[in-house]
């Protein structure tokens, strides 16, 4: 029986609506989103089989300029070495929102000579739909897309026609993964990502991006997982607005966070959530590594 295998990379600007789309098209919640942009730290694949096709989507980084900070040069780097392994990209935009970032992502795609499909999103905000197909039409004069899909991310709407050309583009090969798998990042870091994406919703706008999660303890028991997360933040005050009146705001990340990872491992879960204050993580090469953000 002949099989078939790619690798699709999901890459845009940040806030775009990468992990969103690859959610949906899961069916279910691999990476964690929010409204605030660059949520998406770590390059993270989402595995879909179905029958003889075996689709590996790579939900990558938004791709930024002008940040000169370790960790940023990270996520770009890990943003654009994707570019140059994978089979097949779909390049998000934000409706018809054209910035000088996406001619930037644009740019990057054009070097790669890779099949690329430009996905629209988040059609269902763009309130006078005739102005459209003019856009589409300036976009097919920018660069030669293997074809232009209109979606929304959020409420499903043109998903499924975007999945029907990526099946039509995916090459010949074995599959790389087991049927049922559906990343390849471990419990652990999923439990980590579950945590900091709480930490973003609950604090909206009040706190910057100087904040990560790492498990340091991880115990899988046959009811019941317990699990230790350290919160690292870069100020003192940053660890005052985790940690909130009377430690409420950390109960509530860590109750949110674990009712996320009680679906998501089907068990049990006691998290025990602390914030530590470690000054300049952001520029520490060293930590970042230790933290995964090389990967």
């Amino acid at each position: 029986m002949t099989t078939y295998c790619g690798y699709i990379a999901l890459v845009g600007r940040p806030n775009v609506g990468k992990s969103t789309l690859l959610n949906q098209i899961l069916e279910q919640k691999l990476s964690i989103t929010s409204r605030k942009p660059q949520t998406t730290r770590h390059s993270i694949l989402g595995i879909q089989t179905e029958g003889d096709h075996q689709f590996v989507y790579v939900d990558t980084p938004g791709i930024h300029q002008g940040q000169k900070q370790a960790i940023n040069k990270f996520m770009n780097k890990t943003a654009i070495s994707v570019l140059r392994d994978v089979d097949i990209i779909v390049f998000l935009v934000d409706g018809t929102l054209w910035k000088e970032e996406d001619e930037y992502v644009l740019n990057l795609i054009k070097k790669t000579k890779t099949p690329c499909f430009l996905a629209v999103n988040k059609v269902d905000k763009i309130r006078d739909k005739d102005q459209l197909l003019p856009w589409i039409e300036l976009m097919n004069q920018k660069h030669e897309f293997a074809g232009i899909i209109p979606l929304s991310a959020k409420t499903g709407v043109g998903v499924s026609e975007l999945e029907d050309l990526l099946k039509q583009a995916l090459p010949e090969g074995p599959h790389l993964f087991g049927e049922d798998q559906f990343t390849d990042r471990s419990v652990k870091f999923l439990c980590a990502e579950l945590v900091r994406e709480k930490i973003f919703r609950l604090l909206g706008q009040e706190l910057p991006y100087s904040t990560t999660v790492d498990i340091e303890s991880f115990q899988d028991e046959e009811k019941l997982v317990r699990i230790h997360a350290l919160i690292l933040v870069d100020k003192e005050n940053h660890k005052r607005m985790i940690i909130g009146e009377k430690g409420k705001k950390l109960k509530d990340i860590s109750t949110s966070a674990r009712l996320d990872m009680e679906r998501m491992l089907g068990k049990k879960v006691f998290l025990q959530c602390w914030c530590k204050v470690k000054s300049g993580w952001l520029d520490d090469e060293r930590l970042l590594k230790h933290l995964g953000y090389d990967n």
